[in-house]
């Protein structure tokens, strides 16, 4: 099943159809299912949806969510959320210190193969940096233009 967890904007138009119970020591300020409302949105996306309102203490704000997904609990949709930075981090590492620039294949095993080959590659670079004891960083011992200057 596909899901989607995304911030809304201060001026989201819906119409409150179940407001469902939340635990307020946990940060929660609602869970309800809505359907969004204005000509264009309804037509859009008619189907209903989930809206959870959460307090995050660490930055002092309200942060309201919508999803598809009823099946999980709403504490764990703002966790997901919370969460999507780690992720965006990790794939900008990825870019930035794999070289990843496009995946060759777009299966689920394609790109986890080539992530693992990637990482590996890394890795082993990384020993030899060591065994070598080369003292420039990883980076520029990984940029192809300047390791012929190393040596």
């Amino acid at each position: 099943m596909l899901f989607f967890v995304t911030r809304t904007k201060s001026n989201l138009q819906f119409k409150r159809v179940y407001s469902h119970h939340v635990d307020k020591s946990s940060g929660l300020i609602c869970d309800q299912s809505i359907f969004l409302a204005g000509f264009y949105p309804s037509k859009d996306y008619p189907d209903k949806l989930r809206r959870i309102k959460y307090f995050d203490s660490v930055n002092n704000r309200n942060l309201t969510f919508i999803t598809n997904n009823f099946y999980l609990s709403a504490i764990t949709i703002a966790n997901l959320y919370k969460q999507r930075w780690q992720i965006e981090l990790f794939f900008k590492w990825i870019k930035q210190n794999l070289k990843i620039k496009s995946f060759y294949g777009y299966s689920f095993n394609a790109v986890k193969t080539q992530i693992w080959i990637a990482i590996s590659v890394y890795v082993l670079l990384a020993i030899i940096k060591k065994k070598l004891k080369i003292e420039h960083s990883l980076y520029t011992f990984l940029q192809l233009e300047t390791s012929e200057k190393l040596f």
